[in-house]
């Protein structure tokens, strides 16, 4: 009997290391980078709006909102094992051939970590690798972009916020960087934007586009300007809502609501607001 379950231990052992080699259900490589030879991934996290704060120099970190991807890797057995500074390189050569760059690189007490930026097709994405010479390494990247609102201010709330202070600024409305095009994800706060207004026969409304600094001034001016029209004319055009009811207006980037030092304070900035006339 003992004999019988020291065998069983013995291939009970063997049977997880053989397992463990194999990579976590669900889990793959990120879509820019292949692996280091002779690794298997150990676990993951795949999560579709996150923010991760990059290592961007000494003692200075940036916030990057978007689709977030991070995969921790584990060396196989029987394997040599590479230095940090292998691991590392091997990803700075890989992110360079595809035109994009080192931000920063440190060392922390002999683990190497390195942020690296590509900005591809229009989008920005960030990367972070720490490398040991312990057989581990792990790999962060965020896809930057805007989260998709789900919840937007309804009819009686924008009301509400126009009576207590004559305006009301929206985060529901969106337009591709730089262009003055609505996205249908955009149709939800129109929808009550016009209920807004039929429902109050008196109400006329400013449509004030909003930006923040990044870019030339008189570009923003136009950009919040052309922004606010698209706007009204969607209003106008597919919600039935009458023209002499509403006005556009750009202020550019003249009224910030946050500071324009951060992604978040940015993203406060880029909004349309509702002013009563």
């Amino acid at each position: 009997m003992k004999r019988l379950i020291g065998l069983f231990l013995v291939l009970f052992t063997t049977l997880s290391v053989g397992f463990g080699q194999d990579d976590a259900e669900g889990c793959k490589d990120p879509a820019l980078f292949t692996r280091m030879t002779g690794f298997w991934i150990y676990n993951c996290e795949d999560v579709q709006f996150d923010k991760f704060d990059f290592s961007v120099g000494p003692d200075k970190k940036l916030a990057v909102e978007g689709h977030r991807l991070y995969v921790c890797y584990y060396l196989k057995d029987n394997v040599q094992k590479p230095s940090g500074l292998q691991i590392v390189r091997n990803y700075t050569n890989a992110i360079k051939k595809l035109g994009g760059q080192i931000v920063y690189e440190w060392d922390d007490g002999g683990s190497l970590f390195v942020t690296l930026k590509l900005v591809k097709n229009g989008q920005e994405v960030w990367t972070q690798v720490a490398g040991g010479g312990n057989g581990i390494y792990f790999v962060n990247i965020v896809e930057k972009e805007a989260m998709e609102q789900d919840v937007v201010a309804d009819a009686s709330s924008m009301a509400n916020s126009i009576k207590e202070t004559g305006k009301v600024a929206l985060y529901g409305i969106y337009f591709d960087t730089g262009k003055a095009i609505l996205k249908p994800e955009s149709d939800a706060s129109l929808q009550e934007i016009a209920k807004l207004i039929k429902a109050d026969p008196g109400l006329k409304l400013y449509v004030v586009g909003h930006t923040d600094n990044t870019g030339g001034f008189d570009a923003n001016m136009k950009l919040s300007m052309d922004r606010a029209t698209a706007v009204v004319n969607a209003l106008v055009s597919k919600h039935s809502v009458s023209a002499v009811r509403l006005k556009a207006c750009g202020n550019g980037p003249t009224a910030p609501v946050a500071t324009n030092d951060t992604e978040e304070g940015k993203a406060l900035n880029r909004r349309v607001e509702l002013v009563k006339q």
